[in-house]
């Protein structure tokens, strides 16, 4: 019949916890309630309730517009969507600072479980069980709301996978394996917990900065209404709005190779913290994401790091028992503790998919999963961009549901993160990205190293996962 999805809920968890490439689902979620998320439909829904809005120039740049460079805005929907249209009404108000033509607005990282907390019926509009996640629904999930133009800066997630549903407009999504990373010069500096930024502006490279960059292979898609998203594990992405709104709903699925990846995290943040906290403040370097309100203490950060570390061994003996006694412990265990901005639920994966391997690593476990995966009509890969788009901007790849089949074209919840903490920066009128070089490092005519490139080398993700093997091994004797 048509209700009847091209995949049971076993086989596609199946495909989203075992496929190491993105791919996008067709006709697994015409029956949920959530393709009616409109912005119309969500601005009644909130019925004034206003919420913070990250304000960014379309001027395309030569570096990264991060959280950092941007203003801030709270504002209603129904204001949002006025603004888009170019109603008169926004002479004043909270976007009256902004044309529409110059800058782009995103409600981004909207905790669904909090914006709608007084409305918990609507949950069930999103049904992330039909994806083999049993009571997964809008309460794990997170909104997302933009202009034409909004974006979010290229880097990817420290835990888990990633499933994404887009309900209005299209997104388009620049993607690269993990194998990619260097070449993506990997950076910590602005600081968020489970965010690897790049310093490359993929849209717009600078390719005297990062020569290397030419080496990365992207896999561009563009996502449209119905669709549905996969980014597996440690996958980089340049996501960009470009329709003149667009609305998505996403949920960060736990791994267990997230028990290491939190260690990782909390040496990376101890480092950070103690370094740039020493720092003489007159600097005013805008260093820590908007999404992190202030730096913890190092005692703090101490604690969080043995209570990764312990988890991380808890996991391990847990995962031992499981083996020995299958049916004594759920195949879907949630941990609750370190929720913060990414995400994560249980599996495993390919030792080849580590964040750091080698392409040929990577494209080996690859090549054996996809003699497995059913592609097809329902199950559409992201295939790398030609050689001849691959410079991004203007020429990047665009595909519509007719394009993929043609194969033209990731306390944690939610991103996975209890609280997003949010700090709503100045709201005057002032251009919200000024011209600084995107990490803080010094400019090219000065000859001597800052902080942040000692943090760059020191925290490198090859560096921390060194550390934290020689760490789990120390604590292990």
């Amino acid at each position: 019949g048509a209700d009847v999805k091209p995949f049971t809920p076993e086989k596609a968890k199946e495909i989203v916890m075992s496929l190491q490439q993105p791919a996008v689902f067709c006709n697994m979620v015409d029956d949920w309630p959530a393709l009616q998320w409109n912005t119309k439909y969500l601005s009644a829904l909130l019925d004034g309730k206003t919420i913070q809005f990250r304000i960014g120039l379309k001027t395309m740049d030569l570096v990264p517009q991060f959280e950092t460079r941007c203003s801030y805005v709270e504002a209603t929907l129904q204001e949002f969507l006025a603004w888009s249209c170019g109603e008169p009404s926004c002479l004043s108000g909270p976007f009256s600072c902004y044309e529409y033509s110059k800058y782009w607005a995103y409600a981004d990282y909207k905790y669904i479980a909090r914006l709608f907390e007084d409305k918990a019926e609507v949950f069930q509009d999103i049904k992330w069980s039909d994806f083999g996640f049993r009571g997964r629904n809008g309460k794990e999930s997170t909104l997302w709301i933009g202009s034409e133009g909004a974006n979010t800066p290229c880097h990817l997630d420290s835990y888990g996978c990633n499933l994404v549903l887009q309900v209005q407009g299209r997104k388009r999504w620049h993607l690269f394996p993990p194998g990619d990373t260097s070449f993506l010069y990997p950076t910590r500096i602005p600081y968020e917990e489970s965010s690897i930024f790049s310093k490359v502006n993929v849209a717009n490279p600078d390719p005297k900065r990062f020569p290397e960059f030419r080496n990365a292979t992207a896999h561009v898609v563009t996502l449209g209404p119905g669709q549905v998203l996969l980014v597996p594990r440690h996958w980089w992405h340049y996501v960009e709005s470009i329709d003149p709104v667009t609305v998505s709903i996403n949920s960060w699925i736990e791994l267990d190779a997230d028990h290491e990846a939190r260690v990782e995290e909390a040496i990376t943040r101890t480092l950070v913290c103690a370094i740039k906290s020493a720092e003489n403040p007159s600097d005013a370097d805008l260093w820590l994401n908007p999404t992190e309100v202030e730096a913890t203490s190092h005692d703090i950060n101490l604690q969080y790091l043995n209570s990764a570390v312990s988890a991380y061994f808890k996991s391990r003996k847990a995962s031992v028992s499981e083996e020995a006694h299958p049916s004594s412990i759920s195949a879907e265990k949630m941990t609750s503790a370190s929720r913060k901005r990414r995400k994560r639920q249980v599996g495993t994966e390919p030792e080849g998919c580590k964040l750091l391997t080698h392409e040929a690593d990577f494209s080996t476990v690859k090549a054996e999963k996809l003699q497995k995966i059913p592609f097809g009509p329902h199950l559409i890969q992201v295939l790398p961009q030609s050689q001849e788009t691959s410079s991004m901007g203007a020429r990047a790849v665009e595909s519509d549901y007719r394009d993929l089949i043609h194969g033209n074209e990731g306390g944690h919840f939610g991103k996975l993160h209890c609280a997003r903490k949010q700090l709503v920066m100045s709201n005057d009128c002032e251009t919200p990205a000024n011209q600084m070089d995107s990490d803080g490092s010094p400019s090219a005519s000065q000859t001597t190293l800052s902080t942040n490139d000692l943090l760059d080398c020191l925290v490198n993700p090859r560096v921390i996962s060194l550390v934290a093997q020689l760490l789990l091994e120390r604590t292990r004797i």
